[in-house]
């Protein structure tokens, strides 16, 4: 089987802009005096505290947990006192209550932080019990439960687990710097995610922009671990778990349907390298590797940041801003989310920070559509985001699900494309929102 060079249909070639962090190694943050850390950092059920307001808390201790299966407890990251339990809004856009923690700057550890034990002695529901309880979730940004993920229906064999490191998003270099200076954390993490799905293949995808991590990823494993490095053509949204899945396989996610269809799942470099340090340091997950990165910044850097630790102390660490900032965006500059205050706290979907000048941030103007078809070709979800997007802006939104609009992986290709500088994704985007809203309320 072909590993090389491989790719999916579709995408488009980005500036990769990665030059500004590729080659700074990751350092820790400064220590946060106070932290703000939302229960809502995952996709499903939102926790609920469990301590009140003028407890101490230790470093790694729960303090937020939910009864429902597709949620993901929430940890502490500093070691203080529990100062309030407020609502804030997070870098999502959504409202979630949020303890808030003063640090007394001993980085006292919870008892319950320890190894857990060999991989060959731990069974596989011991690792997908352990995942749940250190509240690991997806870092690539969608944040969905790792446990879920590791938990599939028993009619849904899955044959393949897939490590997604081609980090295609402009600019941000966490994923390969964690390549770089944690390989044997990230083989393990697959190695205990293989083990809790009873599965005999992995594979490492990685761009070939990456080269210096694939030399690093393949000195560290061994013949016998089963694991294969896949190298992939650097292109435009190759880290799309569907389309990553597609290069690498050759198999195709049906319309509608999940990795798990086609025996697949898909776990991000962060996510394996979480899952690792669960089981051999007992360690949940409270912090991340935090590309802030940008001309809007000063000395773009690589850092490990404690979740809870605001965007503003953040980018301070980096320099702060290089003039008057032009957008600040939780991400990358294709799939990213813009803020509307750096007052807002970083959680475990916080991949980067990215700061735009305002002559990068300029918006451009929108002339009419000039049937280019240029969209087409690009999208990798082979859709006709011209159509759907028409028929969105007159809000009409079933004709545009008749054009596949929910089947859109909002990757913004066609926007990036279009000579024509049409809100095409933005207006996809409108039409999953109310036709998702509609079905809702039917």
């Amino acid at each position: 089987m072909k590993l090389d060079n491989l790719t999916f249909k579709g995408g488009v070639h980005v500036p990769h802009s990665k030059e500004l962090t590729e080659k700074k190694a990751l350092e820790y943050a400064k220590e946060p005096s106070i932290v703000y850390i939302p229960l809502h950092q995952h996709t499903g059920a939102p926790c609920e505290p469990i301590v009140n307001v003028g407890d101490r808390v230790k470093v790694g201790q729960k303090i937020g947990q939910s009864q429902a299966f597709v949620s993901a407890p929430v940890h502490s990251s500093v070691a203080g006192t529990v100062k309030s339990i407020t609502t804030i809004t997070t870098p999502t856009g959504i409202n979630a209550t949020c303890v808030v923690i003063e640090s007394d700057g001993t980085n006292e550890m919870d008892e319950t932080i320890k190894p857990k034990g060999s991989l060959e002695q731990l069974s596989s529901k011991e690792i997908i019990d352990i995942i749940k309880e250190a509240g690991i979730t997806g870092m690539g940004g969608a944040g969905f439960p790792t446990h879920v993920k590791l938990s599939p229906p028993p009619e849904k064999k899955i044959d393949t687990v897939i490590i997604n490191g081609a980090e295609c998003e402009p600019f941000l270099t966490s994923d390969h710097r964690l390549m770089l200076e944690m390989p044997e954390k990230i083989v393990f993490g697959l190695k205990a995610i293989m083990k809790a799905l009873n599965v005999e293949r992995g594979f490492i995808g990685i761009e070939n922009n990456k080269m210096d991590a694939v030399d690093t990823l393949k000195a560290v494993i061994k013949p016998q671990d089963n694991i294969q490095i896949v190298t992939l053509k650097a292109k435009y949204p190759q880290g799309d778990e569907k389309r990553l899945i597609n290069a690498t396989t050759g198999r195709k996610v049906p319309s509608g349907g999940l990795p798990m269809d086609v025996s697949c799942v898909v776990n991000n470099v962060s996510t394996a390298k979480a899952v690792a340090e669960a089981i051999l340091e007992g360690k949940p997950l409270y912090e991340r590797v935090v590309t802030v990165t940008g001309n809007g910044v000063n000395e773009p850097r690589n850092l490990i940041v404690k979740i809870g630790t605001l965007f503003q102390e953040v980018i301070s660490q980096a320099g702060g801003f290089n003039g008057v900032p032009g957008k600040v965006i939780m991400g990358g500059p294709m799939m990213g989310l813009s803020q509307f205050s750096t007052e807002v706290p970083v959680i475990k979907g916080s991949g980067g920070i990215l700061v735009l000048t305002e002559k990068e941030a300029a918006a451009q103007k929108v002339s009419p559509c000039i049937k280019c078809g240029k969209c087409i070709e690009a999208c990798p979800v082979h859709l006709q985001p011209l159509f759907i997007s028409a028929y969105a802006l007159k809000s009409d939104f079933q004709g545009a699900e008749k054009y596949g609009a929910l089947d859109c992986v909002e990757c913004g290709s066609c926007s990036f494309i279009c000579p024509a500088k049409r809100p095409l994704v933005e207006s996809i985007r409108l039409a999953k929102r109310e036709v998702l809203a509609k079905r809702k309320k039917s």
